[in-house]
């Protein structure tokens, strides 16, 4: 990995993780009505606010790639395109675990959770097109990107517009003191972890064009067959 901030970083995950894990088991106190498996909540919450910062950083170099063609905007919104659907997955199973726990049922057809998997499935699409959609894939793709992005406020307002299962106020502020620094310990990390990871990506996607460039010429001048 060439740049610099990449092994600081990985660093940091190293140490985050295992804390991370040891203040969710032994040190935030247990929830009086979900018992342990109000825990998963500590990984839940960070990964669904990667998961949005992943569809906007998607969204947003979808847009300005549409505007100048520019292949580097492109390489970011296809390295957040693919950790948006990751997150996206591990929002939705997750958030099935706990829904099971605090509600009794493992779905329902809930207007955040409707279109939270509607947001997974634009992402899946996304990422569908881009591998498979052959030439130009990549503006239509971004076009997915764009509406995605479009659906992220309808996720936070749902709960405000609809009547639902999930609470309208955020419930951290009402959290035990332990349980807010573990909270906030744990978005530390996944926000490395997705800082971390989509570096990776963007490097991979633009060494992979530039191989591609490279073969071409090679093609061109005879090099290869």
């Amino acid at each position: 990995m060439r740049h610099k901030l990449f092994w600081p970083a990985l660093a940091l995950c190293a140490v985050l993780l295992p804390l991370s894990l040891y203040l969710i088991f032994h040190w935030a106190p247990v929830d009086r009505e979900l018992l342990y498996s109000q825990k998963i909540f500590y990984w839940h919450v960070p990964n669904a606010m990667m998961l949005f910062v992943a569809v906007f950083v998607c969204g947003i170099a979808s847009i300005m790639y549409l505007r100048n063609r520019k292949p580097e905007w492109d390489d970011i919104a296809g390295a957040a395109g693919a950790l948006g659907v990751l997150l996206g997955a591990i929002v939705l199973i997750s958030g099935s675990i706990w829904g099971r726990a605090a509600w009794g049922v493992w779905w329902q057809w809930d207007q955040r959770l409707t279109t939270s998997l509607l947001l997974w499935m634009l992402m899946l699409g996304y990422v569908l097109v881009r591998t498979y959609g052959g030439a130009g894939s990549e503006r239509l793709a971004a076009g997915l990107a764009i509406f995605a992005m479009a659906d992220v406020p309808l996720i936070y307002l749902s709960v405000f517009i609809w009547k639902t299962i999930h609470p309208k106020a955020s419930v951290v502020p009402t959290l035990a003191a332990e349980m807010r620094v573990t909270f906030w310990l744990s978005t530390l990390l996944f926000t490395v972890l997705f800082a971390l990871l989509i570096g990776v990506r963007v490097m991979i996607g633009r060494d992979a064009r530039r191989l591609h460039r490279v073969r071409e010429q090679g093609l061109d001048d005879g090099i290869l067959e």
